[in-house]
């Protein structure tokens, strides 16, 4: 994701179509991240610790139907690298240390090759991901 991120921020300003597609495979790999972590890493966190706060992101960027010449687009990306950022530090430092506590080594692995082999099936529109409608 962050060489994606990379790619736009080194895009020059004129360099529309080439954010436009950025943009477009940065949404497309959210939404079949947030898709398959709702529907299977999610559930086995709450299983394992059901006190656990789920971190779910709330923005999944630019729409389609936005224009790459407006100034709206960059300023959304921005907004959605940047909280793309923290929410990978947030679960990188601070949740998942305690969710693989909690889960087990021998869970954790069975439940990451159901997610590797559910990325065949996620889909790429944001609206197939249920926190994505909020």
């Amino acid at each position: 994701m962050e060489k994606l991120f990379e790619q736009f921020e080194k895009a020059g300003d004129d360099a529309h179509a080439e954010k436009r597609k950025v943009a477009d495979q940065v949404i497309e790999a959210l939404t079949a991240h947030a898709w398959i972590e709702e529907k299977i890493f999610y559930p086995a966190a709450r299983e394992a610790a059901p006190d656990t706060k789920v971190h779910v992101l709330e923005s999944i960027g630019p729409s389609s139907s936005l224009d790459p010449s407006d100034e709206r687009f960059d300023a959304k990306m921005s907004v959605l690298m940047e909280n793309v950022r923290h929410h990978v530090e947030e679960e990188e430092k601070e949740w998942f240390p305690d969710v693989r506590k909690a889960v087990g080594r021998n869970r954790l692995t069975e439940v990451g090759q159901q997610m590797e082999a559910a990325r065949k099936k996620a889909p790429g529109s944001p609206l197939a991901v249920p926190s994505a409608k909020k």
